[in-house]
């Protein structure tokens, strides 16, 4: 599942510069994450560093983007050009 920023977040820009797959933008009052490339950090890290280092917990799960453990891996060796 890709991950989301909600209304709550106060454009700290603290998030950005934590994300591997370059996911996240900065949007005129909050930031973005584009779900194409967020892997949850999946294939980097054991836990999502944007959520790790978010201080308003603003950061959660895309119902509209569903992905399993597998899928997340599957993207990020494609993000990486070295999917079979």
């Amino acid at each position: 599942m890709a991950l989301m920023i909600t209304e709550e977040c106060i454009n700290c820009d603290v998030c950005e510069p934590e994300c591997p797959n370059g996911a996240l933008t900065q949007g005129e009052d909050i930031y973005s994450i584009d779900p194409a490339l967020c892997t949850e950090c999946v294939g980097h890290y054991a836990e999502p560093q944007c959520i790790e280092v978010c201080p308003i917990d603003c950061i959660v799960p895309d119902p509209a983007f569903v992905e399993s453990r597998e899928q997340l891996q599957t993207k990020f060796e494609s993000l990486l050009g070295t999917a079979a």
